[in-house]
């Protein structure tokens, strides 16, 4: 019986194996090379695919890099992706379970339909859906498609979690350079204004400058509290990254040489279109095309017959009469066949529905591409309007610095007072902080390239079900 009835489904699976879902072909389509993209200049780094599952360490600042490693061994929203994408690959191995054989076993009393004896049932019960025409092969490429979408949510947390510690770091070294700078600036400022009292009292100047000089010192002083401000909300926020409830004292103080990346170390050469691929967004209209072709093939093959094997060994005991009956003992196996008549209209109409799905996550996987596109050649513009604007006020710093030292020799010579050199050298200050502003701006470009880049590839996949492994 077991072999005609294997005779029977033979012809079924035989069509079935032709039945396996088709999925759309995803072409990347990146640019041969980013419109963007200058020449390449002395001494600029040349940036690989590799290069991205490390891409701050070409700040070449260790502080930072221990600062990164901290963040993604510490990080809890990080740590949450990584339980996801572990749990991912723990269901992996059930995407398919519905299709395997599944035995059964129960017991239970009956009565008869006239309630005069009651029966005590065993049962043992096997159930075997084959999942032909394309079932099995659609349930395995939707478990494929999760496991991949918790990858790019993993990649898109370590990328987020990445630049933003990249980016809270270098607002603490901004700060501490400006309030450095601003220190002097101060000092300056209590000095002119000193200076225009004594000139008052000598009658030599006017109580208008004295007041000018007042508002110039309390501006300097407001600054002072911003930057304060500025500098407490960019530590609490690099803590909190780093799954810390106190920043370090050091986030808080000044420094008159904290590390801002020079302009060298942001110098690339161009960079190939290809690490456009690992982009987050990118991976993850990747998995819902498959989810899609998965939910495609699944509709589809509810179009025709469901084949399944079915069994059962049942043992029934008169509890009434105290005897064994034997007319149900006889275990028994035989095809279980499901052929959709009444409802096939409504199995057609979702076929196809899911069909349409599935052109649409193609177009979805296509824009997130240009999409991709765009944010790149934008950071690239981005990281070359920088580029120029800290040359344009490289050019300036000679001729500042010059009027400076011309003013302070004239000064050692009798020719021109304290007061008159004060200015120059104010604003020899102020074009100091433009320039640490203008370099970690040139900085944060080069963050948001790597960024647009979907930069820190994941390594490489861990067994499943290994226990503390980092994804």
């Amino acid at each position: 019986m077991f072999c005609k009835t294997l005779l029977a489904l033979a012809p079924a699976a035989l069509l079935a194996g032709c039945m396996t879902p088709a999925q759309p072909p995803l072409n990347p389509d990146t640019p041969a090379q980013w419109r963007q993209a200058g020449g390449s200049a002395p001494h600029a780094h040349a940036v690989k695919a590799a290069d991205l599952s490390a891409w701050w360490t070409l700040l070449g600042d260790p502080a930072l890099d221990k600062l990164v490693e901290q963040a993604l061994a510490q990080n809890l929203d990080f740590a949450q992706a990584q339980g996801r994408l572990e749990a991912q690959r723990i269901l992996l191995g059930t995407a398919t379970a519905a299709y395997k054989p599944a035995f059964s076993a129960g017991v239970r009393t009956l009565q008869d339909v006239a309630a005069l004896d009651s029966y005590f049932h065993a049962s043992l019960d096997m159930g075997w859906n084959l999942g032909l025409f394309g079932a099995y092969e659609s349930s395995a490429l939707d478990g494929q498609a999760q496991l991949l979408d918790a990858q790019a949510q993993l990649q898109a947390a370590r990328v987020q979690l990445v630049s933003h510690v990249v980016q809270r770091y270098l607002d603490i070294c901004v700060a501490q350079q400006q309030r450095f700078v601003l220190d002097q600036q101060l000092q300056l400022d209590a000095r002119r204004l000193q200076l225009q009292q004594v000139r008052v009292q000598q009658r030599m100047g006017s109580a208008e400058q004295v007041q000018q000089a007042h508002l110039e010192l309390n501006r300097s002083r407001a600054q002072e509290a911003d930057l304060l401000q500025h500098q407490a909300r960019a530590a609490h926020a690099l803590a909190a990254l780093l799954g810390r409830s106190e920043p370090e004292a050091a986030w808080l103080a000044t420094s008159s040489t904290p590390h801002i990346p020079s302009a060298t170390a942001l110098r690339l050469q161009v960079l190939p279109a290809e690490l456009l691929r690992s982009r987050p967004a990118i991976l993850a209209a990747e998995a819902a095309v498959q989810r899609a072709a998965a939910a495609a093939g699944l509709s589809n093959s509810a179009l025709y017959p469901r084949f399944a094997l079915g069994g059962s060994l049942l043992y029934s005991y008169n509890l009434t009469q105290n005897r064994r009956s034997s007319s149900n003992q006889v275990p028994s196996l035989g095809p279980v066949i499901d052929i959709p008549l009444f409802d096939w209209g409504r199995r057609r109409a979702q076929a196809d529905a899911d069909e349409l799905e599935m052109n649409n996550a193609v177009k979805a996987y296509r824009q997130s591409v240009l999409d991709g596109v765009a944010d790149v050649e934008t950071a690239l513009a981005g990281l070359t309007a920088q580029q120029q604007r800290q040359q344009s006020l490289d050019t300036q710093t000679p001729l500042l610095r010059s009027r400076a030292q011309q003013l302070q020799r004239r000064q050692q010579l009798g020719l021109a007072s304290e007061l008159d050199t004060l200015e120059p050298r104010r604003q020899l200050l102020l074009h100091a902080s433009q320039q640490s502003v203008a370099q970690a701006a040139q900085a944060l470009a080069w963050v948001a390239l790597f960024q647009a880049l979907g930069g820190a590839p994941l390594p490489p996949q861990t067994p499943p079900g290994t226990a503390g492994a980092t994804p």
